[in-house]
């Protein structure tokens, strides 16, 4: 087992090698072309296109670790990751992101380099995330916006929909909107209270040019927690189901889970906290 699987596996923060040193990225991609953030064995991860960049550009194999995964078709404004590279490759940050950008498909780039302390770790020292949601609202769907935003035609109940945006912020159990990734039964999950509660610090919404977007922050989200979120608020606002039912999700843990997930292309990654 490498040192990288080692890292993963036990979830510490080793530090770089003796020699090498820590480089912090920021990087901004288009999702759909891709199969999430994730590296895959068959490839299309944005994790694998980044480590190949990485090897192509300096002829290092190295790995590119990020502050979570994104699902398939979800887009970032701003990931946060972090590598270790031989400290013999004396390049300015500069320099990182030019050499970075020119192996890398134009849906993926990276925005900002900087070198960092050894301790910082894109995902262990986050200690928050910033989602947003974009909804369209206008009659037709321009073919810009395809696959970036979730086209949801007729009225919405406003007020319904901020009384239930509200109320997701504070700790709750987040259980009944949340995925299983499959590592455990569901019976067992459920149990679990501290794998399933989060913090809401921010819950926001705002109609511009015939766009609605929803605007999360919190200490942390679980598997397709936003998508299905934003999937059940919709179906409050659509007046499919109550203020209630949705509170239910929230207070009662025995509560059957919803099943209203809202479509990836109009999920961003908006910015991680440190």
């Amino acid at each position: 087992m490498s040192r990288s699987d080692v890292e993963s596996e036990l979830g510490l923060n080793v530090g770089p090698p003796p020699g090498w040193r820590r480089l912090r990225l920021h990087i901004a991609y288009c999702g759909t072309p891709w199969r999430g953030w994730q590296s895959q064995t068959i490839g299309g991860g944005i994790q694998d296109e980044l480590n190949a960049a990485v090897l192509k550009a300096t002829r290092v194999q190295t790995m590119v670790h990020g502050s979570g995964r994104t699902d398939a078709g979800v887009h970032a404004l701003e990931q946060v990751a972090h590598m270790d590279v031989p400290e013999s490759l004396n390049l300015r940050p500069e320099a990182w992101m030019k050499a970075l950008n020119a192996c890398l498909p134009l849906t993926i780039r990276v925005v900002e380099v900087a070198y960092c302390e050894p301790s910082f770790h894109a995902r262990f020292s986050a200690c928050g995330k910033v989602y947003r949601y974009r909804i369209w609202r206008n009659p037709w769907l321009s073919p810009f916006e395809a696959d970036r935003v979730w086209p949801v035609h007729g009225p919405l109940d406003m007020d319904s929909l901020q009384t239930c945006l509200s109320s997701l912020v504070g700790t709750h159990n987040f259980a009944c909107l949340s995925a299983n990734r499959g590592d455990m039964p569901e019976t067992l999950r459920r149990t679990m209270p501290e794998k399933t509660t989060r913090t809401i610090h921010r819950a926001e919404m705002r109609l511009e040019g015939g766009i609605l977007e929803l605007e999360f922050e919190g200490d942390g989200f679980l598997y397709k927690m936003v998508r299905l979120m934003v999937g059940s608020l919709m179906q409050v606002a659509r007046g499919r189901a109550t203020a209630d039912w949705f509170q239910d999700l929230l207070t009662n843990p025995k509560a059957v889970q919803s099943n209203q997930m809202a479509p990836a292309g109009g999920l961003y990654l908006v910015r991680v906290l440190y």
